[in-house]
């Protein structure tokens, strides 16, 4: 077994255990819960500047949009399997999803939008690096990915957010 797999295993079997993890690694898996605390953080920059909130929004919307579709094209370029198709035993607490595993689009997502909004908010890395942690710990906890499905989607998403991030922060007229 390659380390992958029995990492793979270490998390996963965890699931079932306690009702209080399966919860919570449930409600870190979700996008709709990361959505609205980036939605609140995102008015509330609105609030504070509208124009500048505004901008952000639309920005972090392309790039998550960008890193979505980069990571479902790698899916189906690299056609790996995911865990729960082909381990037996795999606690499988949140459904299996689609076909295809590597890069994890959850992880890309989190971590486009932590970097994004860690360049033009510094204040903001610390938390948003924790949920970018505790949601990729909760694919592989829940059955759905490989930890190297994660890291790949923590990769690619973080240089894609910071990537954007540099480019909009280095722009004079936007004062962020």
């Amino acid at each position: 077994m390659d380390w992958d797999t029995a990492l793979f295993h270490a998390v996963n079997e965890w699931a079932g255990r306690s009702a209080a993890l399966d919860w919570l690694m449930r409600q870190c898996s979700s996008e709709t819960n990361f959505i609205v605390l980036v939605a609140a953080f995102l008015v509330w920059r609105a609030w504070l500047d509208w124009r500048h909130g505004l901008l952000v929004t639309a920005v972090l919307g392309a790039s998550v949009g960008a890193g979505d579709f980069i990571g479902t094209q790698i899916k189906s370029w690299i056609a790996r399997p995911r865990p729960c198709h082909v381990l037996p035993d795999v606690h499988e607490l949140a459904g299996c999803g689609k076909l295809f595993s590597l890069p994890s689009n959850h992880a890309v997502n989190a971590a486009t939008v932590a970097a994004l909004l860690g360049v033009l908010f510094p204040k903001t890395r610390w938390p948003l690096g924790v949920l970018v942690v505790l949601g990729g710990l909760s694919r592989v906890y829940l059955g759905a990915h490989y930890p190297t499905d994660v890291l790949a989607g923590w990769c690619l998403g973080g240089l894609l957010g910071a990537m954007v991030g540099y480019v909009i922060a280095k722009k004079p007229w936007l004062n962020l």
